[in-house]
């Protein structure tokens, strides 16, 4: 029997290359030999988009197509959307019970978080809800609404799989033996750097290439791309390892192609501009049977509509399932 994988997106925007690198590219390849089970994450969307409702439920649509694009199958993949998978919300309700504040506070993932908020809005980010404190109990508990065995994620979410393993042992330890403790599956492509450089490419970052960007934004972004510091003139020889540039023609150009563009940087052979230049050429190229698969979806909305409509009534019956099995164990099966 195929083992059972969770793993979701949370609707705040379109996917970028970091999105399609990462996480995206392990999903396509996961399809074909797992029970799939890929949430749209709105639920926990709004826990930092509660006064923006109406940016959560067009991205619902719009990360949706970017997903079919990059080649998730809809006919080996459950796309469900999570507010309408109520259970969830139940199994948030009882799991809250098994996690304190202070161990929500203490998670690496959520502090890093709650850190980066308080950089990016000031004393407003100190304003941190119960939702968005509490979203690693939501997540626990869309994991194990669906039996989830394997999480793939990145190095960062690791803390989050750890909470919600720790849920499970302490329901199972006061329930008896109910929930299945899931494991991470990392990505093979750990973090895909901005292009400023940063550890992290995103939309409150500004250094972020989407699928969905037209030729005159990827050109301007790759033509503000951070090259190295100490290259001066055309001709000095150049560092490639501290270039943004060569990092994405490593992402989107032939080995040979590489390994010219490496050489010529080291003697100073190669300037930035004509390496921005080619870049821009290849990142097209590259992107050019993504746009057009999604262009499909775009002009025919209603297969969007139609696939995760009958991938959310695939969930809402596994979901069914489970909760029988947990409010058995919790003695509250009236």
């Amino acid at each position: 029997m195929k083992k059972t994988i969770l793993t979701g997106l949370r609707p705040t925007g379109n996917l970028h290359l970091g999105h399609l690198f990462g996480a995206g590219q392990n999903w396509v390849k996961l399809q074909d030999n797992y029970n799939f089970y890929l949430e749209i994450a709105d639920v926990q969307a709004l826990t930092d988009n509660f006064d923006n409702p109406e940016k959560v439920r067009k991205n619902v649509k719009e990360i949706s197509m970017d997903l079919l694009a990059i080649g998730i199958d809809p006919t080996k993949v459950n796309m469900f959307i999570q507010s309408q998978i109520p259970e969830i919300a139940e199994l948030t309700v009882y799991y809250s019970n098994l996690v304190t504040i202070a161990r929500l506070h203490r998670n690496p993932t959520v502090k890093a978080e709650i850190a980066q908020k308080k950089e990016l809005f000031g004393n407003e980010g100190e304003s941190i809800t119960y939702g968005f404190l509490g979203y690693p109990v939501s997540q626990a508990a869309d994991i194990t609404a669906f039996d989830g065995e394997l999480v793939p994620v990145g190095e960062d979410q690791l803390p989050l799989i750890e909470q919600c393993r720790e849920i499970v042992r302490k329901f199972n330890t006061i329930y008896g033996e109910t929930l299945k403790e899931p494991d991470s599956y990392l990505s093979e492509t750990k973090r895909i750097k901005g292009l400023d450089g940063n550890d992290k490419m995103g939309k409150s970052l500004g250094n972020a290439i989407y699928l969905v960007d037209d030729e005159e934004t990827i050109n301007k972004k790759i033509m503000g791309a951070v090259t190295d510091p100490n290259k001066i003139k055309k001709d000095n020889p150049a560092n490639p390892d501290v270039c943004m540039v060569y990092y994405y023609h490593k992402l989107v150009n032939t080995k040979e192609n590489i390994e010219t563009i490496c050489s010529e940087c080291k003697k100073g052979t190669r300037g930035c501009v004509q390496c921005k230049k080619e870049l821009i050429t290849k990142m097209n190229e590259f992107l050019k049977p993504i746009k057009e698969r999604r262009k499909v979806y775009e002009d025919n909305p209603e297969l969007v509509d139609k696939i995760l409509k009958e991938g959310t009534q695939k969930a809402r019956e596994k979901a069914k399932e489970q909760m029988l099995k947990v409010k058995k164990a919790m003695k509250i099966d009236y």
